[in-house]
């Protein structure tokens, strides 16, 4: 088998083009990860993140011949595939997120490990948050994911959504000016209802 750890984004790709697996499964070990936690806090459920992951490189693998790279990684155009399929399924994962919401938190988790436990919390802690970004539009829920959550520069957002950088950097001012907003409001609306109830929590 080849080594392709030294090799470029770019040179997998254009490798992996002429149906060289090896090259393809190299890009998916270096940016799966990124994919999966970008998708977990867009949708606050792991199994959730994993089946768009999958769908994120099922894409990449079926456009590896069409699509023409831009930039050192190819990891803007993935995280623009995740939005695209986040998108798709958004009515979907509302739905989801509201039936499960009115269930019994469950009094006992039947697998007690560390991890079991930590996604679970993660998943709750998430739900939390999405309640809020939810109330956001689509575009600044994708430019906040892609520049605070997923680390992307402007030129990286910029090329993930097709748009000039410039555009990149008053929409992410407006988007974290509109999230401060929401919090704010979701704080003062916590603290009305403490002090209805006595200051009680």
């Amino acid at each position: 088998m080849k080594d392709f750890t030294s090799k470029s984004d770019e040179e997998l790709w254009r490798i992996a083009a002429s149906r060289d697996g090896n090259a393809f499964g190299e890009l998916f070990e270096r940016h799966a990860d990124a994919v999966y936690n970008h998708c977990f806090r867009r949708v606050a459920s792991w199994a959730v993140a994993e089946d768009l992951t999958s769908t994120v490189f099922l894409e990449a693998w079926r456009k590896r011949k069409t699509v023409r790279f831009q930039g050192e990684s190819v990891l803007p155009w993935l995280l623009a595939v995740a939005n695209y399929s986040i998108r798709n399924s958004n009515r979907s994962l509302r739905r989801y997120r509201r039936l499960l919401s009115k269930l019994p938190r469950e009094t006992a988790i039947p697998d007690q490990s560390d991890e079991a436990i930590g996604r679970i919390d993660d998943e709750r802690a998430m739900e939390i948050i999405l309640s809020i970004f939810d109330q956001l539009s689509e575009q600044d829920q994708e430019i906040i994911s892609l520049c605070d959550w997923s680390g992307l520069s402007y030129e990286e957002a910029a090329l993930a959504l097709e748009v000039p950088v410039g555009t990149i950097r008053s929409r992410l001012s407006r988007a974290r000016a509109r999230l401060r907003q929401h919090l704010d409001d979701a704080e003062a609306e916590r603290s009305l209802r403490q002090d209805g109830n006595g200051g009680e929590s």
